[in-house]
């Protein structure tokens, strides 16, 4: 079992985002701001780095980042939050990319175990999917392959295909949750890649995805493309035990669990 807490063990919270969909919510602050049973979606996150004895966290604001103020935390600002999107977010703490680093998204939420797991996974990319994924997107969309997004994994757990639009649910192996993990060759692989892309977008193409500038592009069109050049990406499998905030209905229906009882379903509190 491997031991947490070495010291080159490192986290870099992506929360510049200002969560538009999440109206009279965000109006004063940002999205991971946002009071989830009773704490902000930061401290959840906060909780959780800290029961694993994780003590170098990074997080990158944006979006009124004042209200960000949590201490014994390195603080990166993505100035430039409202034209770029979570790539050029996690490379503004760019120094930080080094020795063994999980990223992960500031608008979810997730247990424990689903840590530990990305934490023991020893390939140089991984990244945790949700193999029980329909189950909890039936809850939040009437159609979920209206938001789904291709997940293909082949037989040695390697992923294939990722974040392309779909229209068959044999495409969806999992969903991408937004946590992931660089380590070994695999925080160089990610810098060298980025830079290389960067670069060709001078051209004026996006390398990454041609139909959006290359500020914008998503992380998924980042590990896409390196999957293409043949870099290995290792899917951590879950079921379920995490959440998303992305709109006032997901805000609705978690509280709405929360009161009868029933989040427990997909994501267990911790005492």
């Amino acid at each position: 079992i491997k031991i947490f807490g070495n010291n080159n063990l490192r986290v870099i919270i992506l929360a510049a985002g200002e969560g538009k969909r999440l109206g009279p919510l965000t109006k004063d602050k940002p999205k991971c701001m946002i009071s989830l049973f009773g704490k902000s979606l930061l401290q959840h996150q906060l909780d959780i780095f800290e029961s694993c004895n994780i003590k170098d966290i990074s997080i990158v604001t944006g979006y009124k980042n004042d209200m960000i103020k949590f201490p014994n935390v390195t603080y990166f600002h993505n100035s430039d939050y409202q034209n770029t999107n979570m790539l050029e977010t996690l490379f503004c703490a760019k120094r930080k990319i080094n020795d063994e680093v999980i990223v992960v998204y500031g608008d979810i939420i997730f247990e424990k175990k689903n840590l530990e797991l990305l934490l023991e996974e020893d390939e140089d990319i991984s990244t945790v999917v949700d193999s029980n994924w329909k189950k909890y997107w039936d809850i939040r969309f009437e159609d979920p392959l209206d938001d789904a997004e291709s997940l293909e994994i082949d037989e040695q757990g390697y992923i294939q295909s990722i974040g392309q639009k779909v229209n068959h649910y044999e495409k969806i192996q999992g969903q991408y949750i937004g946590l992931m993990k660089f380590q070994k060759k695999g925080c160089d692989s990610i810098k060298n890649f980025y830079k290389t892309a960067k670069n060709l977008a001078k051209n004026g193409k996006n390398p990454l995805n041609k139909n959006i500038p290359f500020e914008k592009s998503y992380m998924t069109d980042f590990l896409q493309c390196m999957i293409d050049y043949n870099y290995k990406i290792k899917a951590v499998p879950i079921k379920n035990g995490w959440l998303e905030l992305d709109s006032m209905h997901d805000y609705h229906i978690y509280n709405n669990k929360f009161k009868d009882g029933t989040i427990s379903d997909f994501f267990q509190l911790e005492n």
